[in-house]
């Protein structure tokens, strides 16, 4: 019989994309290296392709598959297809020789602690091997090397979740672009469209805002916008590619679009204060996301608001993949 290397395997399954990495041995990144000071507002994850093919990886010791792959198929409401769907991904990516020895899933859309045991429970009877399930904003604190803490996204949407000192999990926001999702690129579209509309209802002349974003929308005026909202059929994905309107308006002058954006800010600040309030030690807070990663000004004005709300709270900016925090809880269950 072939020996065969048995491997931890990470995966972090995004709304769009989703990265697998598979590590032999006993290799990691240090405890801190994954975030940067509160300091580094420009902080990015790391880069990855979004090829099928391998990614170079030869940075982290002992990985022996690195890939990333679109999430289409992905169904987190269906506890058997998902568990399929992540053995036929884990079968295709490792390499011939190795086996998984431990599975960690950080899943877009795994809302519940009920949800992620039921695709838990059913990956296990695929794999025979231990395997852990949890949302895919659980993964920024161990990808950061940390014990304890916040993990915050702000991408398309918004999220945070952290952990009480018994350990049960505790999520808030996240709630979809049409009643949620604040500080997100999608909410911030929307709320853009809202505060035009209450300018438009004072009488007041557009400004720079305006124009970018009936542009963004192609339509000719500030009253179409909701029309043009209401037609989207994936509401999250097609308000928020037109977030990059909104900063670019406050970059003009905008007063809207900064109002607008400060509140964002404050909002994803409002959402750790909501899991302080609840128990959750927020000393460290992991941000990750393009919406906050990428635009200075979003990130400034959230950690002026941590800083006002919860002085002892340290913002983190992810520097590296959330699927580092994957593989740092698989290896856990070795």
């Amino acid at each position: 019989m072939p020996d065969f290397t048995p491997v931890a395997v990470g995966i972090d399954v995004g709304g769009t994309k989703t990265h697998v990495r598979a590590r032999a041995g006993g290799y990691g990144p240090e405890p801190g290296s994954g975030s940067g000071s509160a300091a580094d507002p420009g902080a990015e994850p790391a880069a990855v392709s979004v090829a099928a093919s391998p990614v170079a990886s030869a940075a982290v010791a002992g990985t022996v598959a690195d890939h990333v792959r679109e999430s289409t198929g992905w169904r987190p409401h269906d506890p058997a297809s998902a568990a399929a769907w992540l053995a036929a991904l884990i079968d295709d990516v490792l390499p011939r020789g190795t086996r998984p020895a431990a599975v960690a899933v950080g899943g877009h859309a795994c809302e519940t602690p009920r949800q992620c045991e039921e695709i838990r429970s059913a990956l296990h009877a695929l794999l025979r091997v231990p395997c852990r399930v949890v949302g895919d904003a659980e993964l920024l604190v161990p990808a950061a090397g940390l014990a304890e803490g916040v993990g915050l996204v702000a991408g398309t949407g918004s999220v945070a979740v952290g952990h009480l000192p018994d350990g049960a999990g505790i999520q808030v926001g996240g709630w979809g672009a049409v009643l949620g999702d604040e500080g997100g690129s999608a909410g911030l579209v929307r709320e853009a469209a809202r505060a035009l509309w209450a300018s438009h209802d004072r009488g007041e002349p557009p400004d720079v805002l305006a124009d970018r974003l009936t542009a963004a929308f192609g339509v000719p005026e500030v009253p179409a916008l909701g029309a043009a909202l209401e037609s989207a059929t994936d509401v999250s994905a097609e308000w928020g590619r037109h977030a990059p309107s909104v900063f670019a308006a406050a970059e003009e002058g905008s007063s809207l679009a900064r109002a607008v954006i400060a509140e964002g800010g404050r909002a994803l600040a409002r959402l750790v204060v909501l899991l302080a309030g609840r128990g959750v030690p927020v000393d460290d807070v992991v941000v990750a996301g393009g919406a906050v990663l990428g635009r200075p000004v979003l990130y400034e004005a959230f950690t002026a608001a941590l800083a006002e709300a919860l002085p002892s709270a340290r913002p983190r900016p992810l520097r590296v993949p959330p699927v580092e925090g994957a593989v740092a809880l698989a290896r856990a269950l070795l």
